[in-house]
């Protein structure tokens, strides 16, 4: 697959794909174009269920800083909602997708740069990353952002950092939960990478089904959830998979995933 705006990779080995943000001249600004070609590379890789883990990172010296506000500048009111929608597009994208989503974070990830973090399954960012939603400095709140930071982090942290527009470092956004792990700059390729493998192992169709039974769950009361959270288990247990991986633990043995 050859795409203007992203660089794309994959290991059929490790069942691993690795989609690179390609405008490091421009930041790596989510432009409408480039947004339509990480919708469309997500939803080819979700439909080819070859896959068990998408790695998103950046080209050059940051991750993303946000949506190009030179569009957002010049586009009329029906361009600026097709813009959003297609931002929406390929979020959703991600989340929809059987396949584990990893953010490789480095640099800095704001505005629209740091919802795609927020979108992700999982994030491991380099120490020095500093995450931030400075809308408020051009008067353009980021309201989109504010999704999905605030289903990460606490609300008074998340509305601290779309208030005051100030960057949020990458120790904070560990401790806040908005990564999932930090490493040395030198190590974050290696560390993001040997994650993605330990996933990349297990059944692809157990993964699907507990990913969407996570997200379809988490806004659930308690006990709606733990009823829809049973049936799940039990639809779960009678795939090949699960009858494969229960037998290979009574029998010592390696499972043999049929997916």
């Amino acid at each position: 697959m050859a795409y203007n705006f992203l660089h794309y990779e994959e290991n059929e080995n490790d069942k691993i794909g690795i989609v690179s943000l390609n405008r490091p001249e421009k930041r790596n600004a989510l432009s409408e174009e480039l947004l339509k070609e990480l919708a469309e590379v997500l939803n080819a890789i979700a439909a080819e269920k070859k896959l068990s883990v998408v790695i998103i990172k950046g080209l050059g010296k940051i991750f993303s800083a946000g949506h190009d506000l030179s569009e957002v500048y010049e586009y009329d009111p029906q361009e600026k909602i097709r813009l959003f929608r297609t931002c929406f597009l390929a979020m959703r994208a991600i989340r929809e997708m059987p396949q584990a989503v990893i953010a490789q974070v480095h640099g800095i990830a704001t505005a629209a740069g740091c919802q795609l973090v927020a979108a992700c399954d999982l994030a491991v960012a380099s120490e020095d990353t500093l995450f931030g939603t400075p809308g408020m400095k051009i008067g353009l709140f980021c309201s989109a952002p504010s999704v999905f930071l605030s289903r990460n982090i606490g609300r008074k942290k998340a509305l601290e950092m779309l208030l005051t527009a100030e960057f949020m470092p990458a120790r904070d956004a560990l401790v806040h939960g908005l990564v999932n792990k930090t490493v040395p700059p030198e190590q974050l390729e290696e560390a993001t990478y040997t994650m993605a493998k330990t996933i990349a192992q297990y059944s692809r169709s157990c993964l699907a089904i507990g990913k969407r039974m996570f997200y379809e769950q988490i806004n659930m009361e308690d006990f709606k959830a733990l009823n829809f959270a049973n049936e799940v288990m039990a639809l779960n247990s009678t795939t090949k998979d699960s009858e494969e991986g229960i037998l290979a633990f009574l029998e010592k043995r390696p499972p043999v995933w049929k997916d």
